[in-house]
This record gives structure tokens, sequence and C-alpha cells, in this order.
């Protein structure tokens, strides 16, 4: 349960992250903070009860390589992806099972059985929602979780629908392909305050496991659920059954090893995160007395969740407005004998949605105790090349 000995949840000063030697760094740029995603880590296992094997972490966060080993370091074994090429890069990491949480159909599922072929060690599994996409994997040896539709409306079948997941569950036995268990993912419920997101996220778990238990009195074994990305992981946790269903029952939050603005603003207080993942800009301009310009647009920092799409870190009186490409106008409430931030100096930047805006940059500085230790590339960053043949290779 999110209680008792966790730090409390708050953005952190901006001495937290002032790094030496900062000002030669090219901006903006993305900055790692390893002992953060190290404790940001800890502290899911800890809220898990110590169970690694509850976790199954979606990497569209993680992005790196260095980030998903930190996670394999702490006994994580299982993990969840949205493309193929972080399917790839977490088998080329050592992944013992990896859930591409995607309905693959035509020339997709044949790279994910072209990477499930060469890592054979790895349980590779994909989602279905229609056996259309049955014959597909047939010979394969890549498994399939059923996604069931939360009320999401996105993807997936309806948890009411017993025969159509019976029927689905028997083509995958006469294909042979191996049944992995029940996906469904509550996303929707994100925007909603705690009270009524719990109570909503309990009504979808209450289905499930009645599916899965209606499933099981057939004669039908359900091998694992998989639910809960970050806005509802304190859903699962505080939720009864949980823990005692009988079934293995993972959640998958991606975005805790990071975290950012959202992340802090759905969680429960105490829930003992810090975000680790900021952007470090410049100061480029100053267009008024009260406000200045830095050079971190919306090909830096996502605008997907709307704005302001940041916070700055140490900077209450920051309002960041409107990007453009490549510029961030913010305005400061500048209190009596205050300045604005000086031409040239640099700004840490906390991201509303950390995910995507990972994926804007090739590389990440890495930084532990107030210096940059190293400089790592994104490895599952964007996507494979599109067409194999005219002399391309992927693998």
């Amino acid at each position: 349960m999110f209680s008792g000995q966790a730090v409390v949840s708050e953005l952190p000063t901006e001495s937290k992250y002032q790094l030496a030697g900062a000002e030669a760094v090219l901006t903006p740029a993305l900055i790692i903070y390893r002992d953060i995603v190290e404790a940001n880590i800890r502290n899911t296992i800890r809220l898990l009860g110590e169970d690694a094997n509850r976790w199954r972490p979606h990497v569209k966060t993680a992005k790196l390589a260095m980030t998903m080993k930190l996670m394999m370091q702490q006994g994580i074994t299982q993990f969840k992806c949205a493309t193929s090429l972080e399917l790839l890069s977490l088998c080329e990491c050592g992944a013992e099972d990896v859930l591409l949480a995607y309905t693959a159909l035509g020339p997709n599922t044949v790279r994910v059985r072209e990477i499930a072929s060469r890592y054979p060690k790895v349980a590779v599994s994909a989602l279905i929602d229609d056996a259309e996409g049955l014959h597909a994997w047939k010979g394969s040896r890549v498994g399939l979780f059923l996604d069931m539709n939360s009320g999401m409306d996105r993807t997936g079948m309806p948890l009411d629908g017993i025969d159509k997941v019976i029927g689905l569950i028997t083509g995958l036995e006469k294909y042979n392909i191996p049944f992995r268990g029940l996906h469904c993912y509550e996303g929707h419920l994100g925007g909603l305050e705690l009270p009524d997101r719990k109570a909503r996220a309990h009504e979808i778990y209450d289905r499930l496991l009645g599916l899965a238990e209606d499933l099981k009195s057939r004669g039908i074994g359900v091998p694992e659920l998989v639910t809960s990305g970050t806005p509802t992981f304190p859903c699962a946790l505080n939720y009864a059954r949980w823990r005692s269903s009988g079934f293995l029952w993972r959640v998958s939050p991606g975005t805790v090893v990071y975290c950012d603005s959202s992340s802090l603003a759905q969680l429960p207080p105490n829930s003992g995160y810090s975000p680790a993942a900021v952007v470090l800009t410049r100061v480029v301009s100053k267009p008024s007395a009260n406000s200045i310009t830095c050079d971190a647009g919306h090909k830096t920092l996502s605008v997907d969740r709307g704005v302001p799409n940041c916070v700055v870190s140490g900077r209450p009186e920051a309002q960041p407005l409107g990007p453009s490409e490549e510029h961030l106008p913010i305005n400061f409430n500048i209190p009596a004998n205050g300045a604005v931030p000086a031409l040239g100096e640099v700004l840490y930047l906390i991201p509303r949605h950390v995910c995507p805006t990972v994926n804007n940059f090739d590389h990440a500085l890495i930084a532990t105790e107030g210096s940059i230790v190293d400089i790592q590339r994104v490895t599952a960053r964007g996507r494979e090349i599109p067409l194999t043949g005219f002399g391309f290779q992927r693998l």
C-alpha cells in the first residue's frame, strides 16, 4: 500500500539537479540521473511487497539499454514493450520474458517472429483480440495474450464476452500457439481523481477476475493477468484480491522509473518517487522584463499533455507557455527584488510527459551525485528500418 516509510513525493529543488560542468553542455540535452532511477526502481519493488515478480514494467519510458539493465540488476526479468525495436533491445539486454503489448499484423508479425527465433531463450509474446490474426502466428514459438477492452475502447475484446474468449483460446490450441494470459490496460482512468480512479479500476478488476475464474471453472488455465500502468498502479495495490486471487497478476507501470510531473500529480502523497529525467535548457532570449525564451521547443519536450508541458525546477514562479518547434517562452511572476534568469543561464525542466520526451533524444547524459559520468545512446528510440531487402539489414 502507499503509506508509511516512503519519502514525500514532491518536485525536488533545483539543487537536486545541479550539475558540475553544465555550462559546457550543448542544449537542449536530456539528463538521466542514474542514482534517482535506481531509487525509483527500488521504491517500486518495495511497494510491491519486495516481490519483483509482480512487476512487468513497460519500457516505452525507459528506452535506454542502461535503464533496462538497471531493472534487471534488481531482479526484474519480465517486461512489456510497444515496438519491435523495444522488443529487440530487451532481448539484447538479457530479458527473460517480453510481452509486445501491441497487436502485430502483416509484416509486423513476421518481424516479431524473426526476433523470437533469434532469441530462443526469451519468452516472447504479443497481443491478439480477433481470430482473424491467428493464422499469422501458426507454427511460431511466440505466445499470445488476449487483449481485453477495459472500457478505454482503443483495442481489445469485451470483458463480458466469454464465448468469444473461449473461441479465441480454442483457436490458439488448434494452431499450437501458447496461451499466455489476459491483458487489460485501464489507461483511460488516468485523468480521474484518485478516489474515483480507484473505484472505476476496481470495477474493471472485478470483471477481469470474474472472467479468469470463469475460464478456470471450465478447465482453462490463465497463466497470467496483466493490468495497471502508472496512473492505476496504486489502484491495483489497494485492490483487496490482487495478491490473493490465486492468479499470477502483474502490474506494468513504466513511467515511475523516470517519473514526471504528471505522475507525481497522479500518485498518492508519500509514494516515494522523484523525477529522474530532466531537460537541460539555456536562456536564448529575454523578450520582456518578466519573460525569457529557452531552447526547448516541442521537438524537445513533448506537448501531448498540453500546456504547460514542463515544470522549471527550483523556480515555482515560472510559467511555461506554449512552445514552438525549438523555442519555449516562460513568464516569471517575479517577487520583490527578484530577477528573471540571465541570458545564457541554464535551467532544469521536468517534463509533464517523460515517455515521448525521452524519445526525442538520440543520446542522454548520465549523471550521479551532481556529476555527469557517462553518455548513453537512447537505444530504443524511434523504430526499426521499415523495409527489408534492397540491401537493407535489420538484425
